[in-house]
């Protein structure tokens, strides 16, 4: 049985992609933080340690629990990412 594949789209674009890793007071975060025409100004973050990612804009950050849920990680990791990517963002 052969069944047409139905896209929402299927677009390419260029991006800028960010690789950079620090180390907080207790964790290592190796991010790539990628940078499109997509998503309304946020950016996509990727921890790549940990294998998930994030579309995250100055809105959430300032959300209360969006990294720790996203990133899965304590409120002290959090706190040390967020600030990171209040400089970034």
């Amino acid at each position: 049985m052969t069944e047409e594949r139905f896209f929402l789209y299927d677009e390419q674009e260029q991006a800028d992609i960010r690789y950079v890793s620090f180390m907080g007071q207790d964790s290592r975060y190796d991010l790539a933080v990628i940078t499109t025409d997509r998503y309304y100004g946020k950016k996509v973050v990727m921890d790549l340690q940990g294998s998930r990612f994030a579309i995250i804009g100055e809105d959430d950050l300032k959300e209360d629990g969006y990294l720790e849920h996203a990133f899965h990680l304590t409120e002290i990791e959090a706190e040390e990412l967020r600030e990171f990517l209040f400089e970034v963002l």
